[in-house]
């Protein structure tokens, strides 16, 4: 790394800590927390003549790269790295990582993809700031091989202004990344994989009988916030901590990039998700529906149909004026979502339509249709609140400080030419630890 992009590196890690921990004259404890992609060796191309030139054949300059990806991140100091991409297969490599982030401080657990695809993910925690109670691996046994790392932390030294209360200084973190879209029907798979993560987080809490604590998701989601993944996390109540940082919205979807994908388009893949304990949030079960049905319309109007018109495609040759379970199967078969092995099952199957068929009568008219469907609204029950009987608990969690993108026209929505560490933006947040009232599900 050049003297000049050391200077560049450090002076942007800095800004981001040193910018959020003041308020006033007073020092505030903040966490910090890096995701990057690093771009494994076996996939980084050196010649757009010849695709089939890797630079994991070329021990120097893999070797070279990653020491300066370790300089980077060793001069930002954050509490929490989640890396994506990690040469697993490589153990020299991996020796470095370990050598390195140890002798920092760092402890570090490693997961490779599945079927030896050879790279996967590393997540490093900070003793100075965390005691690992419990570590865990998700393997989603899919076409993509992917998999996701659990970690159950506490804060090795608790925040002093919670000392004197019962508040368990706990928090989750997930480190994964997700399938990337080569076609249309894989975007079910990526929605799979978020759920399948959301259900292992909540039987983890279920299971060890945990309270409302932080949950923060890390990683490379291959998709952006136009996207199925995006809304379905929004709707379980997580945000996007860069965004939240920035004052961005949901519509705000052009702002910045964090990838420059293998076809050249830039776009904006990379997400730090938090989901602070007094969030209101839908039962799980229901976002999932909703999401499936949000892509199922997606895809009916990508294919020119109005209301009516989709109504009319999922009636099929039905006589009546209504939907059955067997047109609503066949529907799904014909926009790809079914009758293959990276589709919906058929138990998945079923509880969408048992979440549309609410009255269970076996049919869905037209108002059904519009309610469920097309324009699903909340259920009644289906939400999380804050207290219960009047006595609200108290959780730890943590407000939005501060989030910087490297190289820093990521920000702008541009990708500089001379930037070689990754395809990859690096994403670091800064989280300061506030008090809460916890929200508890209505059962």
């Amino acid at each position: 790394m050049t003297k000049m992009m050391k200077g560049r590196v450090s002076r942007i890690g800095s800004y981001a800590i040193a910018s959020s921990i003041k308020d006033g004259h007073h020092q505030q404890p903040c966490i910090t927390c890096t995701t990057f992609n690093i771009l494994a060796p076996i996939y980084k191309r050196l010649s757009h003549e010849d695709p089939d030139c890797r630079e994991s054949d070329h021990r120097a300059y893999w070797l070279a790269r990653n020491h300066m990806i370790l300089d980077c991140l060793l001069a930002e100091r954050s509490s929490i790295i989640c890396l994506q991409e990690f040469w697993v297969g490589n153990e020299e490599l991996v020796n470095i990582y370990e050598k390195r982030l140890g002798d920092a401080g760092y402890i570090n657990f490693k997961l490779g993809r599945t079927n030896n695809r050879g790279d996967g993910l590393l997540t490093a925690v900070h003793k100075d700031y965390f005691r690992v109670v419990n570590y865990q691996e998700l393997h989603f046994h899919d076409c993509g091989d992917r998999v996701a790392q659990l970690l159950h932390v506490e804060l090795a030294c608790p925040i002093s202004q919670f000392q004197n209360n019962d508040i368990r200084q706990e928090m989750l973190i997930v480190n994964t990344h997700l399938l990337f879209p080569h076609d249309s029907s894989l975007c079910i798979v990526r929605l799979h994989q978020v759920y399948k993560i959301l259900q292992y987080v909540e039987s983890y809490q279920k299971e060890k009988k945990l309270n409302p604590m932080p949950i923060i998701l890390c990683g490379d989601w291959n998709g952006s916030k136009r996207g199925h993944v995006y809304k379905f996390l929004r709707s379980q109540g997580f945000v996007s901590s860069y965004d939240t940082a920035h004052h961005y919205t949901d519509a705000d979807a052009q702002k910045w990039v964090s990838h420059r994908n293998h076809r050249g388009n830039i776009c904006g893949v990379d997400f730090i998700w938090l989901l602070n304990p007094n969030s209101y949030r839908k039962l799980l079960k229901t976002s999932w529906s909703e999401a499936v049905f949000g892509m199922f319309k997606y895809l009916l109007r990508r294919a020119s149909l109005t209301e009516s018109d989709a109504f009319a495609f999922l009636k099929a040759d039905n006589p009546g004026d209504y939907i059955t379970y067997s047109g609503f199967c066949e529907a799904l078969r014909q926009l790809n979502l079914t009758g293959h092995c990276h589709g919906l099952s058929l138990e998945e199957t079923k509880d969408l339509w048992v979440q549309a068929d609410i009255d269970g009568n076996g049919i869905l008219d037209y108002r059904g249709f519009q309610q469920r469907i097309w324009n699903p609204t909340d259920g009644g029950n289906d939400i999380w609140d804050v207290g219960s009987n009047g006595i609200q608990d108290q959780a730890i969690g943590f407000s939005i400080k501060n989030a910087v993108l490297f190289p820093p026209e990521a920000e702008k929505g541009t990708w500089p030419e001379d930037y070689s560490l990754s395809d990859h933006a690096r994403l670091t947040v800064v989280f300061s630890p506030v008090r809460m009232p916890c929200s508890q599900m209505i059962t």
